[in-house]
C-alpha cells in the first residue's frame, strides 16, 4: 500500500486479548468508496472532513497512474500527488452507511473560498466489506503488474539481442555480396525473411540490410507467470 495514500494509526503486534479486542472492532466498521478525489485533495484533508460525521479509523487514495502524473508534471505547474479514489473506514458501519447516503452526489462545502467548496462528493457504502479486502485487492494488482513487466521486459532484451545479432549477419551477407561482385559473379540471392531498410548511416553509406524478427509477446508466457505468484 503507497504511504502517500494512506492515513491511519500504525498497527503494532497485539496480544491475544488485543488480538479480539481487534476483531471485534474490525466486525463493527464499515467502508465507504469515493470513486473521484477532488484535484490537490490529500488523506489527511479527507480525514478532517470525514471526522466531522463520525469516528474514522484508516483512509486509503489511491495515486493516478504513474503515466498521467509524468505527464501532468511535464505539461503542467501543479507537481504534488494527485488521487484518483479512496476508502475511508468508519469505527461504526451504520455510520458509514448514513454518511454514504447523506453525502453522495452533494457539494463538499465549506467557506466562501474553500478550493473544494463546488466539488461533489461521489461516494458509496461497501456492505460486508473490511479492510483487509483493500490491502489484499491492492497487493494482488501489484503483483499482475510486476509480474507483467517481467514479460515486457525479457521480451525486449530478446529482440535487442536477436536485432544485434541479425545485424551482424546482415554485415557478413553484404561483404559477401562485394565479394562476389568484384569477382564478376553473380549476387546471391537475398533470404527472404531479411529486408532492406532505407537508412544511411552518418557518412552517407549505402542502406543496410537487416533482418527483422518480431517475436510476439506469448500469452502463455504471461499466464505461466502469473500462475506462479497466486
Amino acid at each position: 500500500m503507497d504511504p502517500e495514500g494512506f492515513s491511519g494509526p500504525v498497527v503494532k503486534p497485539f496480544t491475544p486479548e488485543a488480538l479480539a479486542l481487534f476483531n471485534t472492532a474490525q466486525a463493527k466498521a464499515g467502508v465507504i468508496y469515493i470513486s473521484r478525489i477532488p484535484p490537490a485533495m490529500r488523506p489527511t484533508k479527507v480525514r478532517h472532513l470525514m471526522s466531522a460525521y463520525g469516528e474514522v479509523g484508516r483512509v486509503y487514495l489511491q495515486q493516478e497512474d504513474a503515466k498521467r502524473a509524468y505527464l501532468r508534471r511535464k505539461y503542467t505547474s501543479t507537481k504534488k500527488p494527485h488521487f484518483t479514489e479512496g476508502w475511508v473506514e468508519f469505527k461504526d458501519k451504520k455510520v458509514a452507511r448514513s454518511v454514504a447516503e447523506m453525502l453522495n452526489a452533494q457539494p463538499i462545502g465549506g467557506k466562501k473560498g474553500t478550493r473544494w467548496r463546488d466539488d461533489v462528493w461521489t461516494m458509496k457504502y461497501l456492505p460486508k466489506f473490511k479492510w483487509n479486502m483493500l490491502t489484499e485487492q491492492i497487493a494482488h494488482e501489484a503483483a499482475i503488474h510486476a509480474a507483467k513487466l517481467r514479460v515486457e521486459l525479457a521480451q525486449s532484451r530478446t529482440e535487442q539481442r536477436d536485432y544485434l545479432k541479425n545485424v551482424e549477419l546482415a554485415r557478413v551477407l553484404d561483404k559477401r555480396a562485394e565479394r562476389r561482385k568484384q569477382k564478376g559473379e553473380e549476387p546471391a540471392e537475398i533470404p527472404k525473411d531479411y529486408v532492406n531498410f532505407k537508412r544511411k548511416d552518418s557518412d552517407g553509406a549505402e542502406p543496410v540490410k537487416k533482418r527483422v524478427k518480431r517475436d510476439s509477446v506469448d500469452a502463455g508466457q504471461l499466464d505461466s507467470v502469473l500462475g506462479s505468484i497466486f
